[in-house]
């Protein structure tokens, strides 16, 4: 495993990390909304990894390490956001990937497969619905206006706060509270401006849409979707799999709107080494 890096992409500096031999295909992880890379937990990282990938997971801006904007005044859009997973598969010398992305992370992953798709090796979607597409309204999941809460700003009410919301939007295999909170304390830690980091990703502009082209996408692709996902209801998955061409759906029985439960980890794995 390397040690985390800030790495330099499109002017500004992302923290990332790598798993596994640089000689193996690489595997680009891509969180959710306000999510660092802490959320791709270390052991399910090294487990991909253990598989023959060259595993890379990072910091979205406004998260963890990398570059911190002030709270509510996000200069940049989702399709910045996009590049910025492009930037760091560049800054790793890594032409061609498998690029998963979770729940905003998956609205990413789309829009490089659109938009980019010479850079895909496969995509897998996880806990994530169709992108916008035209005259779509802004009242979507991944667009939700937020402000900032002063909640934020002391460590002990923030981690609360996660480790609650978390469970919200869970299922019987979350990790329970104790977990949890080594986690959130963790990324609350790591993180340059929590305020900034649980506010800016639900008020950057959307770049141009793209789900009217969604059946362009070539390469192969894996949908994970948790069957009590509380936030995307099974028909999104079910649309994305009608929408890709060849796209195979694959359910996590008990699973919430969430990063794949350690419960789950042997299925999720094996889909995601499969392509």
């Amino acid at each position: 495993m390397a040690a985390e890096t800030m790495v330099p992409v499109g002017g500004i500096e992302v923290c990332a990390e790598a798993f596994g031999e640089r000689g193996d295909p690489g595997v680009l992880l891509i969180a959710g909304g306000a999510s660092s890379m802490d959320w791709w937990e270390d052991e399910f990282c090294r487990r991909l990894a253990a598989g023959g990938r060259f595993v890379i997971r990072y910091d979205h801006r406004d998260t963890g390490r990398s570059i911190s904007y002030p709270a509510g005044r996000p200069p940049y859009t989702d399709a910045d956001l996009a590049n910025d997973g492009l930037g760091v598969l560049d800054a790793f010398g890594v032409r061609r990937a498998h690029i998963a992305g979770l729940s905003m992370g998956g609205a990413l992953a789309q829009r490089i497969a659109v938009e980019r798709p010479h850079r895909l090796l496969s995509l897998t979607l996880m806990s994530t619905a169709p992108g916008p597409g035209p005259g779509d309204d802004t009242g979507t999941p991944f667009d939700t206006v937020a402000e900032p809460d002063p909640v934020w700003s002391q460590r002990r009410t923030a981690v609360d706060r996660l480790v609650s919301d978390v469970r919200e939007m869970g299922g019987p295999f979350t990790a329970d509270d104790e977990q949890l909170r080594r986690l959130v304390e963790r990324v609350y830690d790591r993180t340059t401006d929590m305020a900034a980091s649980q506010t800016n990703h639900w008020l950057c502009g959307g770049g141009p849409p793209f789900r009217q082209h969604l059946g362009r996408i070539t390469a192969p692709t894996l949908i994970l979707h948790g069957t009590q996902d509380p936030l995307f209801p099974g028909a999104e998955a079910e649309t994305l799999a009608v929408e890709i061409p060849g796209a195979r759906l694959v359910w996590l029985a008990g699973v919430g709107h969430e990063f794949p439960p350690r419960a789950v980890w042997d299925q999720v794995i094996g889909e995601m080494l499969s392509l």
